[in-house]
């Protein structure tokens, strides 16, 4: 299949670079020249604008991009995405944005003929290289299905959430957990060893009780408890406390517009947005136990 790809980030890369391994031509764009010629050199052919990639005969558009304002940009207006591409052109969003946003730009994509799904990542950079990423799509149940062979050349877990928006839905209700997750484990393990506990024992009783979860058994946060994730390598890598951040910022927004109360959630925006405000936001977002832990 002829795919465009818009967006060669540090998950748009290497998820476009699947593409290309499993046999699909591929047209790119980035604003970054680097990341272009580096997919270009993998066999990818380049595009001047997202315009060159609608009007170059791509049956399939994917892009990932950093916020909804980029995704906007790209979609709308009368030298967007959309008013460029023919219509039955299938547009594939994988950014993380508000659910509101991303039905606003699917609703302008039904208008012109062109079938959209929301389709927002989880899995990290490791994921995107493995081709392992969990797709969360929203959209109709019959364009989940022509997607389906595209998305499976990036990830391994695809999951149809519903209609448009619904796969943003999913997604910044993970995140947020998971963000909230991630605060409490970091507390628990300071206390713990605050009070003389020894971290990999504390980690082990934490992993084999109640209090188990993916923060604790698979990233724990406390360093020198788990080899292979950032705790371990000072904080590097990983996925960004700033990331985390926007994540927050989205659940909280579109649970406003939704009336919807999410405590936990907002008290998380903030200990992450004062975290970030330290000089901290490009840290992994496991580091914010350094708010709890006396070396801090």
């Amino acid at each position: 299949m002829k795919i465009g790809f818009i967006g060669l980030g540090n998950m748009g890369a290497p998820m476009a670079l699947n593409l290309l391994k499993a046999g699909h031509q591929l047209s790119v764009f980035d604003l970054s020249e680097a990341a272009v010629a580096s997919l270009v050199e993998a066999g990818a052919e380049r595009a001047d604008s997202p315009q060159a990639i609608a009007g170059g005969g791509a049956e399939l558009i994917v892009t990932m991009l950093p916020a909804a304002p980029h995704v906007k940009s790209v979609y709308l207006g009368d030298e967007g995405l959309i008013a460029c591409s023919r219509p039955d052109v299938m547009l594939i969003d994988c950014s993380t944005i508000d659910p509101y946003s991303a039905r606003e730009v699917a609703a302008a994509a039904a208008s012109h003929g062109n079938p959209m799904l929301d389709a927002p990542v989880s899995g990290g950079t490791g994921g995107a290289a493995a081709g392992t990423l969990t797709f969360m799509v929203g959209g109709s149940a019959e364009h989940f299905q022509q997607a389906q062979p595209v998305l499976a050349a990036m990830g391994k877990n695809i999951v149809h959430c519903g209609d448009s928006g619904n796969g943003q839905v999913a997604k910044v209700a993970n995140n947020m957990l998971l963000g909230i997750s991630m605060i409490g484990v970091s507390e628990a393990m300071a206390l713990g060893v605050s009070l003389g506990m020894d971290p990999k024992t504390l980690a082990g009783i934490i992993n084999t009780s109640s209090g188990r979860c993916w923060s604790a058994d698979t990233y724990n946060p406390f360093p020198g408890v788990m080899d292979n994730v950032p705790a371990s390598r000072g904080y590097s890598g990983g996925f960004g406390s700033d990331l985390m951040l926007k994540d927050l910022g989205l659940a909280t927004e579109a649970a406003k517009l939704a009336r919807q109360p999410v405590l936990l959630g907002a008290l998380a925006q903030q200990i992450y947005q004062g975290f970030s405000l330290q000089g901290n936001g490009g840290l992994d977002f496991s580091a914010i136990i350094k708010q709890y832990t006396r070396e801090s």
